[in-house]
């Protein structure tokens, strides 16, 4: 489960098993875990986030989009 990026109390991370699925970033605080589709930028799936909270990170998403998938490109394009 490598940790992308850290920004505040959000870590931005993506599992080995997300080979084969589109571009997408997993983000977790605490117990919380969304996962946002990278191209384009949508929610998939919520688990404990509410929707300003989720505002915020898809805000946080958009802002680190380029380093996000030059990340999922290395980790699984290798």
């Amino acid at each position: 489960m490598p940790t992308v990026l850290q920004d505040g109390p959000y870590g931005f991370i993506f599992f080995s098993s997300d080979r084969g699925e589109p571009p997408h970033i997993h983000v977790k605080r605490d117990r919380q875990l969304a996962k946002y589709w990278l191209e384009p930028i949508t929610l998939e799936k919520n688990r404990g986030f509410k929707d300003r909270e989720l505002n915020q990170i898809a805000k946080l998403v958009e802002e680190h989009r380029t380093v996000l998938l030059d990340a999922w490109h290395d980790y699984f394009d290798t």
